[in-house]
């Protein structure tokens, strides 16, 4: 298992434009193979920042994903809201 973990940093006030993007968009990755688990959050304290946090099969899986026809759908969900480009990284258990 690998989880995903990708930090977005949305325009102020664009926040919940964010949530509808990414609730009209989250289809998309729901719908990969090697997907285990999504669940997205939003920052208390920076209420700007979102993290995901996806757990797939493999990094293989979310690979196969970001080059599937539906990456581009997920990203036109989300992306004219981002402030920046999201920070992605992957990371797998120690025990």
């Amino acid at each position: 298992m690998v989880l995903e973990i990708a930090e977005f940093d949305v325009r102020p006030g664009a926040e919940a434009a964010f949530e509808a993007g990414y609730r009209s968009a989250v289809g998309a990755v729901r719908e990969s193979a090697g997907l285990l688990s999504l669940r997205m959050t939003q920052g208390v304290e920076t209420p700007t920042r979102f993290v995901l946090l996806v757990e797939w099969e493999s990094l293989q899986a979310h690979q196969a994903f970001r080059d599937s026809d539906r990456f581009p759908v997920w990203r036109a969900g989300i992306g004219p809201h981002l402030a920046q480009p999201p920070h992605v990284e992957h990371f797998i258990n120690v025990d």
